[in-house]
């Protein structure tokens, strides 16, 4: 007796369980382009002409919308910034404490971390925040602002924050997008405003403009190529020789901390590549890494070797890619 045929069952085009013949191109093109757009306009890379990412210019625009004159919770800031950021409490609370460290637009109360040490700070329902009078004198501006609906349509937010600050280069950025990155190192301040007289004054000059780090620290930037890409500073740590038995080092390099430098340096002992007796930390809101040698070790050689060997000398590849006319561009300093 012949087996009763079973009919066959309805294609469901939600069905998790349906196996989809497609092309790989078409899922690139439909899938993987759209995201790295978005990686790369909305989140990774800074626009030109503000110098800020999406997630600064929301954390930004929020402490403007509370901004009272008194410090507010970090907690309440990061949550109220999440009616424009749409990724989450995590990304929003990193970007502020960045913000905060860098001092110039949003000043903190409590501990936000030591960029010395690499010490993290303390959760946001602890520390408070709000802008600084650079900041609030400077960036917010309704006349020259346009807005855009946010993410849910519920709330307006800016699309820019036009200011007369080069933000771009005070700050530094950097960041990883889809198949690009970006990072442009911090300037000074006054050597900025200088610079930018100067250009206003003749648009065809061209200022030096050199890094100028906060962690201090000694830097060769003969190759720094006003910031373009494939030019590179060499920054050294600042060691200071205090006796034939005691080196001190008093300034890091720029992206190290000092529990970086000390893992380099017992590293490097560990490969006989250098002889110390002991190290200490003393950093807190300077730095102060006590190395004691052996009664045979020079400190000169001590001093050689640390560079030669550890984390004490570094070389910064920049790389200024920013948006710019809505698509990521190289761009030099001057730029």
């Amino acid at each position: 007796m012949a087996k009763k045929k079973e009919p066959e069952q309805p294609i469901v085009k939600d069905d998790p369980s349906r196996i989809l013949d497609i092309n790989m191109e078409d899922v690139m093109h439909n899938s993987m382009m759209p995201y790295a757009e978005h990686v790369i306009l909305e989140r990774a890379l800074p626009r030109v002409e503000d110098g800020l990412k999406p997630v600064q210019r929301r954390i930004l625009h929020t402490l403007s919308e509370m901004d009272d004159g008194r410090f507010v919770k970090v907690a309440t800031v990061v949550g109220r910034t999440m009616f424009y950021h749409p990724h989450g409490d995590a990304s929003i609370y990193g970007a502020l404490v960045n913000l905060a460290n860098k001092r110039y637009l949003i000043e903190g109360q409590g501990n936000f971390g030591n960029i010395y040490t690499g010490d993290e700070a303390a959760a946001p329902r602890y520390i408070e925040c709000r802008l600084t009078d650079l900041a609030r004198d400077e960036i917010f501006n309704r006349k020259t602002t346009a807005y855009i609906p946010s993410y849910d349509g519920r709330n307006q937010e800016p699309v820019l924050l036009p200011s007369k600050l080069p933000l771009l280069l005070m700050l530094g950025a950097n960041g990883i997008a889809v198949g690009m990155a970006t990072y442009i190192l911090p300037h000074n301040f006054i050597e900025l405003l200088r610079a930018e007289i100067e250009i206003v004054r003749n648009p065809k000059a061209e200022p030096r403009l050199l890094p100028d780090f906060p962690t201090g620290g000694l830097a060769d930037c003969s190759k720094y190529n006003q910031g373009r890409r494939g030019g590179q500073v060499k920054v050294r740590a600042r060691i200071e020789k205090v006796d034939k038995n005691t080196v001190t080092i008093t300034e890091i390099p720029f992206g190290k901390t000092s529990h970086m430098l000390i893992d380099s340096i017992l590293k490097a002992k560990d490969k006989g590549k250098i002889k110390i007796k002991k190290i200490e930390d003393m950093t807190t809101e300077k730095v102060e890494i006590v190395i004691h040698l052996p009664n045979d070790v020079s400190p000169d050689r001590t001093i050689d070797a640390l560079y030669a060997f550890t984390d004490c000398e570094t070389t910064i590849n920049p790389n200024a890619c920013v948006i710019k006319d809505d698509k990521p561009q190289f761009l030099s300093v001057n730029d």
